[in-house]
């Protein structure tokens, strides 16, 4: 196993901040390199919401997902919004496997 580990970006609402975290470090135990968020926005990091930052995370994140093998999604209760579903749409149309954390009974985004 040593010497080749997939990439995994976390995708998902930053309200999620401990399931991110748990997710993190499981999947960093099973052998994996994970890229999470920066900031937690909706958990307290402010800073998100100054002029112009959150459009450059967004963008950000988008790197990120280009630079994994798949993502990972925190939908915590099923919970997915329009940032997801975009970095979801982004990471399909870039031929990038889409993992979650709950299977919902929802269509699959």
């Amino acid at each position: 196993m040593v010497g080749k580990y997939k990439v995994i970006t976390l995708c998902g609402s930053t309200r999620f901040k401990e399931a991110f975290m748990e997710q993190q470090k499981r999947l960093t135990l099973e052998g994996n390199i994970v890229i999470s968020v920066g900031l937690f926005g909706h958990s307290g990091d402010e800073e998100v919401w100054t002029e112009g930052t959150k459009e450059m995370l967004d963008d950000m994140h988008k790197r990120k997902i280009d630079m994994a093998d798949e993502i990972f999604v925190i939908n915590v209760g099923g919970y997915i919004g329009d940032s997801t579903r975009s970095e979801i749409e982004y990471a399909k149309a870039n031929g990038k496997p889409v993992r979650y954390l709950e299977m919902t009974a929802e269509k699959e985004y």
